[in-house]
């Protein structure tokens, strides 16, 4: 029995020294000492505190209130806007790739433009397809002389020949203006006699026809078709007359638009009545 008491008195006072020692820590924890308080004589606020010291979340709850606490501040005057300086400001990144895109696509249709433009714009050309300044009517005559009655210009691709002035009557009547105009340049202008200007393809299949020298008509070696020296049909198989550019004389000097060519003369057309000199290159064909 006094065992048992003994162990109840123990237990009693183990309990009031614990609940002791955890005041006083939280005396430390809140705030100074009571030893420190009590010497410290000179502040009256530590003096009266005694035993009613705030606690640790009282200081907390407090510190807490006097961070969210809005102080008002006075209105004052508004600054007027500025607007910031672009030099200062720059390009961004954003201007940048835009602008590059822009001026890319701009140039890539400059460039398209351009080309389509050079496509479609008449370029000045010359040789065969052109209008071709052959020359002084009068010297060109002499160089026809000197060859035999025919003379070959490679960048026309055309034969020259002499037109007689006797004929012109009867050319007006068959021929065109375009193929009249040189071929009535010598009564026109005086000179012993006018000019032609005939394509070098025969209207058969094309072939280049070469002139014969002895019989003086101009006789194509693939099939055999003959023409008179201004390219009236005389023989073969040819469906007319050798085909002729278009022609103008200004100042007396000749030109010859290789870009337009006009058809030969319908079979049985025989302006100048030339019969062949001489015996023919190539051997007499049928279909007169």
């Amino acid at each position: 029995m006094g065992a048992v008491i003994a162990v109840t008195i123990l237990v009693v006072l183990a309990a009031v020294v614990l609940v002791g020692a955890s005041k006083r820590r939280d005396r430390s924890a809140a705030g100074l000492s009571r030893e420190t308080r009590r010497s410290d004589t000179a502040n009256p606020a530590l003096a009266d505190a005694g035993d009613t010291a705030p606690t640790g979340r009282e200081v907390e709850a407090t510190a807490a209130a006097a961070r969210n606490e809005v102080v008002p501040v006075p209105p004052g005057p508004m600054e007027p806007f500025v607007a910031p300086d672009p030099i200062a400001i720059g390009v961004s990144r954003r201007q940048f790739f835009n602008r590059s895109l822009v001026g890319m696509m701009g140039f890539g249709l400059s460039g398209f433009g351009g080309a389509s433009i050079a496509f479609l714009w008449p370029q000045g050309v010359s040789g065969f397809g052109a209008k071709i300044k052959v020359g002084n009517l009068v010297e060109l005559l002499t160089d026809i002389n000197a060859n035999n009655g025919f003379l070959y210009k490679p960048e026309g691709r055309m034969w020259l020949t002499a037109y007689p002035n006797g004929a012109v009557e009867k050319a007006r009547a068959m021929y065109s203006s375009p193929e009249l105009a040189g071929m009535t340049a010598g009564v026109e202008g005086g000179f012993d006699s006018g000019i032609i200007a005939l394509y070098q393809k025969c209207p058969h299949l094309g072939c280049r026809v070469p002139n014969c020298v002895s019989s003086q008509w101009f006789e194509c070696p693939c099939h055999g078709s003959q023409y008179n020296q201004v390219g009236e049909k005389r023989g073969g198989p040819a469906p007319r007359g050798m085909d002729r550019f278009a022609m103008s004389v200004t100042d007396g000097v000749l030109t010859v638009d290789t870009g337009t060519i006009v058809q030969g003369p319908p079979i049985g057309t025989n302006t100048t009545g030339q019969e062949a000199e001489g015996p023919n290159c190539i051997g007499q064909a049928a279909g007169h």
